[in-house]
């Protein structure tokens, strides 16, 4: 994976950090803050510890997590491990019988977008989009605590990210609803086996679930890397994020684009 830009932390750092994250994430566990001596101290730092955690695991980029920049912040992780709903299940790591889930909406590419000269438009950006699919980006961090750490240290993880759950693809109807921000609010019903259905009144923190989509990708041009065919992006969370129990029959309803049915099991 082509590294973002120069940082001024030291290779030895940047491998010592991935080191620890990489090995985590392999077996699901959790720990205590990085030490000092290869904390990220900045955003090239923590992006550096990203890339560096790809090569440690040997993994593909299946998926991008992705948001709007702010001051200080780049919202922008790599996903390795995708479940599909066709599979009726999801794997994922056990706290204490519950997993944290965001609802989102996936854009599936169907056609690859090279790294070029010039910027994408957001019409070639479009044209590129295969698919849409209610999906469940599935939340976990390698730190025991991870709001107790600075946002950088989070981006070295990869934003609370464990993988993706995608689920059916939304009709070119309702996608043009989204599109033209008719669906900027959605409501989110939750159901969980016998217990009581949670409603969230869903916002997509953009409105329009594409704007992120396009920074991401020509913010990845400007760093020398292209997004492939396949892949998918997610973009932002409709209702935050919340947990469900594991081995229960998970039923959520994305307002009028659907519903998704999951069951998570221990990975």
């Amino acid at each position: 994976m082509t590294t973002f830009f120069t940082s001024a932390t030291s290779a030895t750092s940047t491998a010592q950090a991935a080191s620890i994250l990489s090995e985590r994430r392999r077996t699901g566990t959790q720990g205590e803050r990085l030490p000092e001596s290869c904390r990220p101290g900045d955003l090239a730092a923590a992006l550096a510890i990203q890339a560096c955690v790809t090569a440690e695991l040997g993994a593909t980029v299946r998926a991008w997590k992705c948001g709007t920049p702010s001051e200080g912040k780049l919202v922008i992780a790599p996903i390795y491990t995708i479940a599909q709903a066709e599979q009726g299940h999801c794997q994922v790591w056990n706290r204490m019988g519950q997993v944290r889930i965001e609802p989102e909406l996936a854009f599936v590419l169907a056609q690859n977008l090279p790294v070029q000269t010039e910027p994408y438009s957001n019409e070639e950006i479009d044209a590129a989009i295969g698919s849409v699919h209610l999906a469940l980006e599935l939340i976990d961090s390698r730190y025991t605590s991870p709001e107790s750490v600075s946002f950088v240290e989070n981006l070295a993880d990869g934003l609370l990210n464990q993988g993706l759950f995608i689920g059916p693809q939304i009709s070119a109807m309702e996608l043009s609803a989204v599109h033209a921000g008719a669906r900027e609010h959605l409501c989110i019903d939750v159901h969980t086996g016998a217990q009581a259905t949670k409603q969230f009144k869903g916002r997509h923190p953009d409105a329009d679930p594409r704007i992120p989509l396009y920074w991401l990708v020509n913010y990845l041009r400007s760093q020398g890397q292209a997004l492939l065919a396949g892949q998918a992006v997610i973009t932002g969370s409709y209702a935050g994020s919340f947990e469900v129990p594991i081995d229960a029959e998970i039923t959520i309803g994305f307002g009028g684009l659907g519903v998704l049915q999951v069951r998570f099991s221990t990975r």
